[in-house]
């Protein structure tokens, strides 16, 4: 009766707790999914992501193509000037080849715009709203200067920014006969005072980030343009 009574109390306790009653695995059961472990699959993750890693940081490292960054050269008017910009901001034209004031840095910063800046003093030749040039210590939108290709190979440069407000006619660089600038909306693109020959001297490349393109950005999100330093006028004709 006592191994009766037993009997029955451990198939009671079988029926109310099975699983206790179920035999150990001493091996490690995989997932049916697929033949790895959760802890390998997880090391497998891992891996991938750093080789990720690894991947991306090695395209960030690399170093950028060099881009243009300018073009050193002599600005020749057709009526036999050199453009020349002194130190205290006054620009004028000379007859002298060799003077150190009439190297420039023609600096692309549009499509077929050009800013030009002298390569002594490192400022920029701007044009005002009533067609006067000056010299600007920094770069602003009266620094940009439209470039075409006239006849005979000559160049003009007119200002993006102002133009006669009837006609629509552009304001263009120019010197006269006598060797001074002249007032852009007085300078006609198809006179001689307008035409420049370009002498190429030397390229310049960089791998860093323009100034110039920064200034674009920036105008960009304010969405206006124009605001620039004081401005010094230059005597005209």
């Amino acid at each position: 009766m006592a191994a009766l009574a037993s009997s029955l109390i451990r198939q009671k306790r079988e029926i109310r707790d099975p699983v206790a009653s179920r035999p150990i695995s001493t091996q490690r059961k995989v997932c049916p999914r697929g033949t790895k472990s959760l802890c390998q699959k997880q090391l497998l993750i891992l891996i991938s992501k750093v080789r990720l890693c690894g991947g991306r940081k090695g395209r960030l490292e690399k170093p950028p193509d060099p881009q243009l960054k300018g073009i050193i050269t002599k600005l020749f008017c057709r009526h036999g000037y050199y453009l020349q910009a002194h130190p205290d901001g006054s620009i004028e034209g000379t007859r002298e080849d060799g003077s150190g004031f009439t190297f420039f840095n023609l600096i692309p910063v549009g499509l077929r715009v050009v800013a030009i800046q002298s390569t002594t003093s490192g400022q920029y030749v701007a044009m005002n709203a009533e067609g006067y040039l000056y010299s600007s210590a920094h770069f602003t939108a009266e620094c940009r200067f439209k470039e075409c290709v006239f006849e005979n190979y000559y160049v003009t440069y007119s200002s993006t920014l102002y133009r006669q407000r009837e006609s629509g006619r552009s304001w263009y660089l120019g010197i006269n006969r006598e060797g001074q600038v002249m007032k852009g909306n007085r300078v006609k693109k198809t006179k001689a005072s307008a035409h420049f020959l370009p002498k190429l001297l030397e390229v310049a490349l960089y791998r860093e980030p323009s100034l110039h393109n920064l200034f674009e950005q920036a105008l960009a999100k304010k969405g206006e343009e124009g605001d620039g330093p004081p401005r010094k006028e230059a005597a005209a004709t």
